[in-house]
């Protein structure tokens, strides 16, 4: 693999600086916007009051998968903004959109005050939240991938899934928090607008952090003609096209085993809903713990090697871990299923936004990270959710095992035919950032 870069010690802290700087933004995002899906037990009656309680979490869900529907549209608009403009101002304006987002959730008022409208501003609130995160992703991926030293990519890359499991890590664990301070009446009364504005305030340190980092496009790749167009990305179609099929299978694995798998063990396993909380949230602990040392295991072995090991195990392993999860009563065995499970999908997360980078020139990188990145997450892994409780509301759960399964062997056979990303993609050099805040390579 290639060789680590010598950084001067300034550099390096400067390169740490910018990681952390990205990764605060991406916390803040990524905690707003799976608040919702943890939350959605006990605000689901207040949206919509009729029906049973698989009938309210499908209605949930469905706003829930409504909301990824934008992320093609974000990944468009940020995806252009970033290589037109540059990454930093891109991250800036998706940090804020997505905590504007938050605020309006945390204020909305239910349908016993406003009928009808009350699930209409939370399906628009959910919309502008998902055009957000649409964009933050593929801007925050080229750019950690970008200041990442040659060498130790995958480690230095991989904080961008520790932060967004941490932000879906945190959620867990203020809603655990209020699940012990609170009753559950007062959860579905008022208790759930907290995490919402929290994160709305989480915004502050992280506006502040992501305005003083470095720019990692230069000038000149910024001015290109193709900088930031469909035009110029229609150039790497092949690059697209298979960034699209490995994320169809990551990402809903890794909605599966994440956001709806609290609900799974709840609606399905019949667990208590504190029990399953507490499962997964040291379960996401242990995940988010596992992706520098996945990404780092990249780097030895190779990015290509990692998306095999990932497709080949989802594909061994998916239906008899949720075969298994479906009659667990232990709650040391869901733990222990979830975190296999997880070890598995931390192949594919440590490095999904750097193998990603690693496929598209700068000066069409972030549109090509966020678009394609979008358009197969929406489609797969927005949908998880509700595709799930709706073969289980008809009888047919089972069926979603192998539907999980299949997109694994999509995903195996993407990355056969596929060239590798990191011997001959677009990220040889090293992005080093000076004083000016212009990106510039070595000559």
């Amino acid at each position: 693999m290639t060789a680590k870069t010598k950084l001067s010690p300034a550099e390096y802290r400067k390169r740490i600086f910018a990681i952390l700087g990205a990764s605060s933004g991406n916390l803040v995002e990524w905690f707003d916007f799976y608040v919702y899906s943890f939350c959605a037990i006990y605000f689901a009656p207040a949206f919509f009051p009729k029906g049973d309680p698989t009938t309210q979490l499908l209605n949930t869900a469905g706003v829930f998968a409504a909301g990824f529907l934008m992320r093609p549209i974000g990944g468009w608009l940020f995806g252009r903004i970033a290589d037109k403009h540059g990454r930093k101002t891109s991250m800036l304006i998706s940090v804020l959109m997505m905590c504007g987002g938050s605020l309006a959730l945390a204020l909305m008022p239910t349908y016993a005050m406003i009928g009808a409208w009350a699930p209409a501003l939370l399906l628009l609130a959910r919309l502008i939240q998902g055009l957000s995160v649409g964009g933050e992703y593929g801007t925050s991926a080229t750019y950690m991938s970008e200041i990442a030293p040659n060498g130790r990519r995958g480690f230095f890359a991989s904080f961008q899934y520790v932060t967004l499991i941490g932000g879906q890590l945190l959620a867990v664990l203020v809603l655990f928090g209020m699940q012990q301070w609170l009753s559950r009446e007062e959860l579905m009364a008022w208790g759930w607008r907290v995490p919402f504005a929290l994160g709305a305030l989480g915004a502050l340190v992280a506006m502040y952090l992501r305005s003083s980092l470095a720019e990692t496009a230069s000038s000149d790749v910024r001015k290109t003609k193709d900088a930031g167009t469909l035009k110029g990305l229609l150039k790497h179609k092949r690059a697209f096209i298979n960034v699209v099929g490995f994320t169809a299978g990551g990402s809903l694995m890794f909605y599966t085993f994440t956001t709806y798998m609290q609900k799974y063990l709840v609606n399905t396993a019949g667990m208590d809903p504190k029990i399953a909380n507490g499962v997964m949230t040291g379960a996401l602990f242990v995940y988010m713990i596992l992706q520098p040392i996945f990404g780092a295991i990249s780097d030895k072995i190779g990015r290509r090697n990692s998306m095999l090991c990932f497709a080949f195990l989802g594909m061994l392993c998916t239906f008899p871990i949720l075969h298994l999860l479906k009659d667990v009563t232990s709650a040391y065995a869901a733990f222990g299923l979830a975190i296999l499970a997880l070890t598995i999908l931390s192949f594919y997360t440590s490095i999904g936004g750097l193998i990603k980078a690693e496929m598209f020139p700068a000066e069409v990188r972030a549109l090509g990270v966020g678009l394609s990145y979008a358009v197969g997450n929406a489609i797969f892994g927005g949908s998880a959710e509700f595709v799930a409780l709706s073969l289980k509301s008809a009888g047919m759960e089972s069926a979603f095992y192998w539907y999980v399964t299949a997109m694994c062997l999509v995903a195996l056979i993407v990355t056969l035919r596929m060239p590798d990303p990191q011997r001959d993609g677009h990220l040889h050099d090293d992005v080093l950032v000076d004083e000016g805040s212009a990106a510039r390579k070595p000559a």
